[in-house]
């Protein structure tokens, strides 16, 4: 199964999801599709597509995946690693009014340059990224929450 998840920032992000729907109509993704569409105003055509799920649903979600495609927000992509599942992240933009810049694409870079994920932006790519993450040999994600939390401690201390 493959999950996109979209976030909860009040941004559509209609082009990837129409992206996914054109690769289904067009079989180049079998199986299930489910998606958390967010604040997107498209409505998918051949996969379920619901604005958000409740944490327990989204949890089970995430669980039951193989594949997480997201857009490139840090949540989204850690939460994901954290659950061992592969993903494959798309930034927003701002020429498509996705996000207010484009710092997405630098998050997406440092994710795909620890090998912890795969980039995708446009259909092409992410249809390759698709085709190839089975495959793929990923990197161990290992988070490094504590060292922030050391760092803040440390300069509350000294502060």
């Amino acid at each position: 199964m493959i999950f996109i998840v979209l976030g909860s920032q009040k941004f559509q992000f209609n082009r990837l999801l129409k992206y996914i729907d054109e690769l289904i109509s067009e079989n180049k993704i079998m199986g299930t599709v489910v998606a958390q569409c967010g604040h997107s105003d498209y409505t998918p055509q051949n996969y379920k597509g619901v604005p958000f799920y409740n944490q327990d649903e989204f949890k089970r979600i995430v669980s039951d995946a193989d594949i997480i495609i997201t857009h490139a927000g840090t949540g989204a992509i850690i939460t994901a690693l954290k659950n061992n599942k592969k993903v494959i992240a798309m930034p927003r933009l701002k020429d498509y009014a996705e996000h207010v810049d484009n710092h997405q694409i630098q998050i997406v870079k440092n994710f795909v340059k620890k090998n912890y994920i795969l980039e995708a932006h446009d259909k092409d790519s992410l249809l390759k990224g698709i085709s190839n993450i089975k495959n793929h040999q990923f990197a161990k994600f290992k988070s490094n929450n504590s060292a922030y939390i050391n760092t803040i401690k440390d300069f509350l201390i000294n502060e």
